[in-house]
């Protein structure tokens, strides 16, 4: 990868065409509308009886794919872990510690799930989980990344996000353009040895074929961003539903842990 322009990679994984956010596919761009500058804290909307819950995500099995995370799935594979069962630090007795060491600069480490393909158009999605930064890591991310992803009948509705360090921002990938884009919120890195919450809330249009990103919360204040992109045609027509984190290692190619805790995904 190259350096902080695009340091978040997300990128085809052949097989499964998932994606870790993208390397350095391009500059970013600023979206098309941005967020109020000083967002007021505001409740998490609530789900209705008939949402679906998957909670404690964190707990259960990850799966990697070696150096898809990086820019075009090319170049060195990072060494890169997660441990589950975490109890310190924790909330609960079962976080999940995701790890890596890598050994040259911008390579990255991509953790994902599967779950039930949802195969009808996602009204309210939210992906939510704590985050917890040691002590004597809070500076070596390049950045961190999470998404969550359906593809229906071929079509790619990706929701990624990336925290990105030396850009301070957070963005947003735009699947079909491969490129990121500013979401105009400015990211504060995260504040060590607590836990912060994170909430992102999407939905797509099926019929439209787009994308749209909803608000972004952050420890309380929610963010509004109503940013669509277009979705991508994979030409296969297959039905899937994963999510995924993404750690990015910077140009010194610093080890680093992060910890997640209290994981949900309803739709």
């Amino acid at each position: 990868m190259r350096p902080w322009i695009a340091s978040f990679s997300l990128v085809f994984a052949v097989t499964l065409i998932l994606t870790s956010c993208g390397g350095n596919t391009s500059t970013s761009t600023l979206a098309s509308r941005t967020p109020a500058p000083t967002p007021a804290p505001t409740p998490t909307p609530g789900t209705t009886p008939s949402s679906t819950v998957i909670n404690n995500v964190q707990q259960s099995p990850w799966l990697t794919c070696g150096n898809c995370g990086n820019d075009g799935a090319s170049g060195p594979t990072a060494a890169y872990w997660d441990t589950l069962g975490i109890n310190s630090p924790s909330e609960d007795g079962a976080a999940t510690q995701f790890s890596i060491a890598a050994t040259v600069p911008y390579t990255n480490g991509y953790f994902y799930q599967r779950h039930t393909p949802v195969t009808t158009q996602i009204a309210a999605l939210s992906y939510e989980f704590d985050l917890y930064i040691p002590a004597g890591s809070e500076t070596l991310p390049q950045g961190i990344e999470f998404e969550c992803q359906q593809i229906l009948n071929g079509w790619v509705y990706n929701f990624g996000w990336q925290a990105l360090y030396t850009g301070k921002q957070w963005r947003i990938f735009d699947y079909g353009l491969k490129h990121w884009d500013s979401t105009g919120i400015t990211f504060t890195p995260f504040t060590p040895g607590t836990w912060h919450h994170i909430v992102a809330e999407y939905h797509n249009d099926t019929t439209a074929h787009t994308v749209l990103h909803d608000a972004l919360t952050v420890d309380g204040v929610r963010y509004p961003v109503n940013i669509t992109h277009n979705a991508f045609f994979s030409g296969t027509p297959n039905n899937q539903f994963t999510n995924a984190v993404q750690l990015d290692s910077n140009s010194t190619a610093a080890p680093y842990s992060v910890y997640v805790d209290k994981m949900k995904i309803t739709y």
